[in-house]
């Protein structure tokens, strides 16, 4: 009886016109389903722009690239990188057999710049005044006057750097690390931009020396200029047999001015790297040094050069940060030049690359 009189009196208190049991029209409903259900089906994200606009780096290293696609056919990693080292403001030693372009490739590289260059052909008699100047006496005036050599260009092309003496090489020391050249007690600076391009044969032995380590330390890069693909080499026979091979260098139009290269190379030193990056690289290039391997290990400078390579690789790929894989990609070119391996491991076979991609391997890869 208490239930059917409790029942009636929860039904007449509904408002008229409401089914009994049914909640009223201003009722409140409850919003936790559709909630959840709005849950379920994510907004679409916008993709994530760089913090820095490239847009002007990748026109003007865009506009260098289609330059040199005039002439070289193929070499897209190798062009890549020479940019890399552009950005980054560093020297590069290119190493290949006679006949891969690489003194081609160089010299228009530094066609597509709007700045001085200059060529230098390393021989067994030069002299360190050959490159660097020298004082010449002036009777007019009874005084001496220092007259530059040809290394005071923003952009010099050493073409067979090994085949110059070793008093010669360490002429390059200064010049290459401090950017300026010492003369008679005056400092003369170099010109903004300074890249050194320099080639070597690593097959023929004679006539040669061998680099110093300390010169070999100032390259950002050693590179190595391998053969064309059978497709590429066909293109370049293509060519030269419709007439292409008559065609110069002068194709080759400057599309970028040193100011610009300037403003470029402030970007890159913006990039943003994460300290555990830094870490990864330091513990990459100590490695180096207590590999079982290698007797000479890579200096402090390695880790710079590679750090400045990974900022500018970045930008050059349209990113305002580093990446793991922008160091791993570098690592065989910045290391190379800057470790020697043991006796045991060179009758064995191995090749400095070899043991930086077993670095690699070993070094965790942080996220």
């Amino acid at each position: 009886m208490e239930n059917s009189s409790f029942s009636s009196d929860l039904d007449a208190s509904l408002p008229q016109g409401v089914p009994p049991h049914e909640p009223a029209a201003d009722a409140p409903t409850d919003t936790s389903s559709l909630a959840s259900a709005s849950a379920s089906q994510p907004l679409p994200l916008e993709p994530l722009k760089p913090r820095t606009d490239f847009s002007q780096l990748s026109a003007h290293t865009a506009a260098i690239r289609r330059e040199l696609a005039k002439v070289i056919v193929g070499q897209q990693d190798l062009a890549e990188l020479l940019l890399t080292a552009l950005l980054a403001d560093g020297h590069v030693l290119l190493e290949g057999v006679p006949g891969v372009a690489k003194t081609l490739t160089a010299k228009l590289l530094s066609r597509t710049l709007d700045v001085p260059f200059s060529r230098l052909q390393f021989t067994p008699d030069l002299m360190p005044s050959d490159v660097l100047g020298t004082s010449v006496f002036r009777p007019q005036r009874g005084e001496f006057e220092f007259r530059p050599g040809p290394i005071f260009a923003s952009i010099v092309l050493i073409d067979e750097i090994n085949r110059a003496p070793a008093k010669t090489q360490s002429a390059l020391f200064e010049v290459m690390e401090e950017r300026h050249v010492t003369q008679d007690g005056t400092t003369y600076p170099m010109p903004e931009p300074f890249l050194v391009l320099a080639t070597q044969n690593p097959v023929e032995q004679e006539g040669t020396y061998r680099l110093p380590e300390a010169q070999l330390d100032r390259f950002l890069f050693k590179l190595h200029v391998g053969y064309p693909t059978m497709e590429e080499e066909v293109r370049i026979l293509l060519g030269h047999h419709s007439g292409f091979g008559g065609v110069t260098a002068d194709v080759v139009q400057p599309v970028l001015t040193a100011a610009q290269l300037a403003d470029m190379r402030q970007l890159v030193r913006q990039q943003h790297v994460e300290p555990k990056l830094l870490e990864y690289i330091a513990r990459l290039v100590g490695q180096t040094r207590s590999h079982k391997g290698l007797y000479l290990g890579a200096s402090p400078r390695a880790s710079i050069a590679l750090l400045n390579g990974a900022k500018a690789l970045a930008a050059l790929r349209g990113r305002d940060f580093v990446t793991p894989e922008d160091i791993q990609y570098l690592a065989p070119a910045v290391l190379r030049h800057r470790i020697q391996l043991t006796p045991e491991r060179e009758m064995e076979g191995g090749t400095p690359d070899d043991i930086v991609k077993q670095i690699i391997q070993q070094i965790e890869v942080p996220r």
